[in-house]
């Protein structure tokens, strides 16, 4: 059975926890993490772009010489897209490039990377996660005590949410809403007990 380091808020080590084997303990799929990524950074894009077609620049009405006798090559418009100020070919516009996947694709693939952490030993259990107050110094001084630098805290404390907000490279999430995008691009996954818990319910 897979297990963690369990820590204080002081960064102390007190112990270890085992974690549940059907979620932190399973074979990584690579090729369903791959297409999970691929589908939230997909997801996120605004697909905002526009450009203007030749049809839709203006100007460019009337024929700028005639067909022959000029010793130019012939054109039609002076907003044809080989033309300064034409128009633009195959004009990028606004469009969404979201798209759904299966819940049991995702959920192996949240799994995968749970298991992945686990089996690297980048996975912390602390103990009673929460701060008494806002404290950016703080909170920055548990993580160095814990060696954490980029790093996901899975806690519904909003005191140490506030906390983390200002540091670079740290993501906070609750339990119910954690994502395999930033546990990929995490160095540590930090829990609180009590969230770890609430995973082991909701996902098993």
């Amino acid at each position: 059975m897979p297990k963690a380091n369990l820590y204080d808020m002081a960064g102390k080590q007190i112990g270890e926890v085992e974690l549940s084997e059907s979620i932190f303990g399973i074979e990584p799929n690579q090729y369903v993490v791959h297409d999970v990524v691929k589908n939230h950074l997909a997801n996120c894009r605004q697909g905002t772009q526009s450009a203007l077609t030749r049809a839709e620049v203006s100007g460019g009405g009337r024929k700028p010489w005639r067909q022959k006798g000029t010793g130019h090559a012939r054109q039609g418009s002076t907003r044809a897209p080989q033309w300064t100020h034409g128009g633009i070919v195959f004009a990028p516009k606004p469009r969404d490039y979201s798209y759904t996947l299966n819940k049991k694709v995702k959920r192996l693939a949240l799994k995968s990377v749970l298991s992945a952490k686990a089996a690297s030993g980048a996975v912390l259990v602390v103990d009673g996660l929460g701060m008494d107050q806002i404290k950016t110094k703080t909170f920055q001084g548990f993580l160095n005590a814990v060696e954490a630098n980029k790093a996901v805290v899975v806690t519904s404390c909003a005191n140490v949410v506030k906390s983390a907000r200002n540091i670079p490279g740290v993501v906070t999430t609750p339990a119910n809403l954690i994502n395999v995008y930033d546990i990929v691009n995490a160095n540590q996954l930090i829990i609180d007990k009590a969230a770890l818990a609430t995973i082991e319910e909701v996902f098993a």
